[in-house]
């Protein structure tokens, strides 16, 4: 293929709160794929809330009008020369990590997601909030038939990042974990956490999400300024919300970690060592995610296919999608689909 394709595409025009309209709508060529990339028709694109943090202006642009999205599900349309592993009219996945340096310490002992030189879906290169994307082919996800486009949209970013925070959070077998926040991530969490033998405690604002919580089979959901019904060993913020760091960490048993998911938080205030560090309790943050990752999850997500709670968006009420998120009214996740 080596002529452009013209596609419908949401940018960031001018980052603001979305009450300002900092997406606006726009057709856009879309160039041919280079040797290692894939055009991809986009069939499903979740809402994720990195999408809202750049749409607001919270991570500085890197791109002028970019395009935001990176849980995209689509079909290949054309594959470049060297592109490997994928033909025309197979079922592709593109997630937040695009493409790093591959030279780099970090690259080369397994740790790619620390690549100084990393770039992103969405932030970097044009994202799923379109019609047609083009990314490479060698971080983008071969996926199964057979399971809906919505369900699987939200699986590569909200359940890749899901699946390296329960890993930091260093949860030991049959252990006890509090979910700080209960959006996208969390739920895909919590089922994955549940699968494998843990007893999940949910700490969040929204009676809405407190329910889905427990049917979908939390020992127990509450307010995330209450104190869980147990001491926690493990436990993950989710939520952009600093002054829930000590609040976690004050939950934590002796010898707990806390994982923090974001990419982006609010202040920390400060900490008392006695009642929120010592006795080895542990901090750790989460930086984007190994293709490692993406293939473990999805593997394990083919194991027990979780339960996505979609909410559906046209492709053009993707403005009124990021603003339902930041007003804290999508129980679940949220996944763009073709008008």
């Amino acid at each position: 293929m080596t002529r452009e394709t013209v596609t419908q595409a949401w940018v960031v025009d001018t980052p603001g709160p979305v009450s300002t309209g900092p997406l606006r709508r726009v057709r856009r060529d879309v160039a041919p794929p280079g040797d290692d990339e894939l055009l991809i028709e986009v069939h499903a694109c979740g809402v994720c809330r990195t999408d809202l943090h750049l749409a607001e202006g919270d991570l500085p642009p890197r791109r002028p009008r970019c395009t935001p999205g990176h849980e995209i599900v689509g079909r290949v349309l054309a594959a470049g020369s060297a592109a490997q592993g994928f033909r025309s009219g197979d079922r592709v996945g593109a997630a937040w990590l695009a493409g790093t340096c591959g030279a780099c310490p970090y690259c080369r002992s397994g740790r790619e997601n620390l690549c100084p030189r990393s770039r992103y879906t969405g932030w970097d290169i044009h994202g799923g909030y379109a019609g047609h994307t083009v990314v490479d082919a060698r971080y983008a996800y071969p996926l199964p038939e057979g399971w809906p486009e919505e369900e699987l949209a939200p699986l590569l970013c909200a359940g890749i990042i899901g699946y390296r925070a329960l890993l930091r959070a260093d949860l030991p077998p049959g252990g006890r974990l509090g979910l700080y926040g209960y959006g996208a991530s969390a739920h895909l969490t919590a089922q994955l956490a549940v699968a494998q033998g843990a007893t999940v405690h949910v700490l969040t604002r929204g009676e809405d999400a407190r329910r889905l919580a427990l049917e979908l089979g939390a020992a127990s959901a509450g307010p995330a300024t209450v104190s869980p019904p147990e001491p926690l060993d493990s436990a993950i913020l989710f939520a952009p919300a600093g002054e829930l760091v000590p609040v976690a960490l004050a939950a934590l048993d002796r010898g707990g970690t806390l994982s923090i998911a974001g990419i982006h938080l609010s202040d920390i205030p400060s900490l008392n060592y006695a009642q929120h560090l010592f006795q080895e309790r542990t901090v750790r943050s989460v930086t984007a995610n190994t293709r490692a990752d993406g293939r473990a999850y999805l593997a394990e997500a083919a194991r027990i296919r979780p339960r996505a709670h979609v909410q559906r968006y046209g492709m053009a009420q993707a403005d009124r999608a990021l603003a339902d998120l930041a007003a804290g009214q999508v129980n679940g996740v949220a996944v763009l689909l073709p008008d």
